[in-house]
C-alpha cells in the first residue's frame, strides 16, 4: 500500500486498517507456524504497511493539535 492513498484516509479508516493488517499478520504467522504459508515474504510487508499506517496516523495527529 502506498503512503499517498493513505494519506488521503481519515484517522478513523487509518485505525480499522492497522486493525486488518494486524489481523492478517497474525494469521500469516499462524501459517507459518504449521508450516502452511504460500508466501513468507508476505509478513514483512504486512509488518511495514503496519508501520506505514502508524506514521501517517501520528503525522495526522501532530497536525491536527497544530
Amino acid at each position: 500500500m502506498k503512503p499517498s492513498e493513505l494519506r488521503d484516509m481519515t484517522i478513523q479508516e487509518l485505525r480499522q486498517k492497522e486493525k486488518e493488517l494486524r489481523k492478517e499478520l497474525f494469521n500469516l504467522r499462524f501459517q507459518q507456524a504449521t508450516g502452511e504459508i504460500e508466501n513468507p515474504r508476505r509478513i514483512r510487508q504486512v509488518r511495514k504497511d503496519i508501520a506505514r499506517v502508524l506514521t501517517i496516523i501520528t503525522e495526522k495527529e501532530r497536525a491536527a493539535k497544530r
